[in-house]
């Protein structure tokens, strides 16, 4: 196929990971992101799956994929703290923050466009063009749609079917240096720890620096605390301490005292000992609503959709950012097979969307048994 204008609306993960494949494929691609602050120091650690070590190597970042912390084993604490299973399963997490960094330093300075918001796409048999909320539009060959969970590509390419469904939880989560964890946590150290009960799930583990530090005294604790939540008070869930509503998650120093007060009071009265210390540790916690989503559709006439935008699929499965990976792979591998675009995109859908499906009812199995 002759070489396209790509444009690709999302800047995290799955738009940098196209944007390098299908530049150095020789099109003419930008990634609007838009975030005018940029999207590092965002994440903490994910666990690395084949589609990501995959893309790694293709990109040449196969480094990256060997900076993180392991956890020796699992353990499941009862309510009292005690070990109650141990299952000796070593897991690496990998820093979100360090892989973000080292693959958005292989895109050209020029090719990524901070504080550019998409606010409609309009897809026509000759082209796209890209309606950005300065009133100014771009036009392209091909648009992908990184923009995740809130995705605009999604919405103008299934008007119909395009909101998120609420799974009816959401998970609490903490990042922190490890010397801010208290002494008496020490045994959530160097290892996988998890307390479940009846519609509450936590679980805590190491995961490097920042900068993907990995020595002892320069990681940082990060756990995740599920419970469940009434859709119709989300909005006021995800409402701020200033009185901004976020549609989708409540962001770190959002939380007003009294809510941290309270989370820490309900952890007191819910979750063993060590997790109490972990989650009172935590200054600014922030909360992650988990929906669920498939897109009916992948792709247009001149658009396609990526990672989250296409199929949102739960944390418990740990494969959202492979999945987005796998997705982008596929697409750059039938643009470079096929001669032509709509053969290209069609192909791409059949591969796709059956794994996303796979994959999404797969998330929905784990958080059924979570929670």
């Amino acid at each position: 196929m002759k070489p396209l204008r790509v444009r690709i609306v999302g800047g995290s993960l799955a738009g940098i990971f196209a944007g390098i494949l299908l530049q150095r494929a020789g099109h003419d691609v930008k990634i609007f992101e838009r975030s005018a602050g940029g999207l590092a120091g965002r994440g903490a650690g994910l666990v690395g799956q084949q589609d990501l070590f995959r893309i790694l190597h293709r990109i040449g970042c196969n480094h990256v994929a060997r900076v993180g912390v392991v956890a020796h084993e699992r353990i499941h604490l009862d309510r009292k703290g005690n070990v109650a299973e141990t299952m000796h399963t070593p897991q690496m997490q990998i820093s979100w923050d360090h892989l973000y960094d080292t693959v958005a330093s292989h895109i050209e300075g020029d090719r990524y466009v901070l504080g550019r918001q998409a606010i409609d796409i309009r897809d026509t048999a000759t082209g796209a063009e890209i309606v950005f909320a300065d009133g100014t539009c771009e036009t392209a060959d091909l648009v992908i749609g990184a923009d995740g969970i809130g995705s605009i590509v999604r919405k103008s390419l299934n008007p119909q079917e395009y909101q998120n469904e609420f799974a009816g939880y959401v998970a609490w989560r903490g990042l922190m240096p490890e010397q801010l964890l208290p002494s008496g946590a020490s045994l959530l150290l160097e290892r996988f720890a998890f307390f479940v009960t009846r519609g509450s799930h936590a679980l805590g583990y190491l995961v490097p620096g920042p900068n993907g530090e990995t020595a002892k005294g320069s990681r940082r604790y990060n756990w995740v605390w599920y419970r469940k939540v009434e859709s119709d008070g989300l909005a006021e869930f995800f409402t701020d301490q200033d009185g901004k509503m976020h549609w989708f998650s409540l962001p770190r120093g959002g939380l007003s005292m009294e809510r941290r007060d309270t989370l820490r009071a309900d952890a007191a009265a819910t979750l063993p000992p060590q997790f109490v210390l972990a989650v009172a540790a935590e200054e600014t916690p922030s909360i992650q609503g988990i929906f669920d989503y498939e897109a009916p559709r992948m792709v247009g006439k001149s658009l396609a959709l990526i990672g989250d935008a296409a199929f949102v699929v739960r944390p418990h499965t740990a494969m959202g950012v492979s999945k987005a990976a796998g997705d982008v792979m596929a697409l750059c591998d039938v643009l470079s097979a096929e001669y032509d675009l709509p053969t290209a995109l069609r192909r791409f859908e059949r591969e796709r969307s059956t794994v996303g499906r796979e994959v999404a009812a797969y998330g929905r199995r784990l958080g059924a048994t979570a929670l």
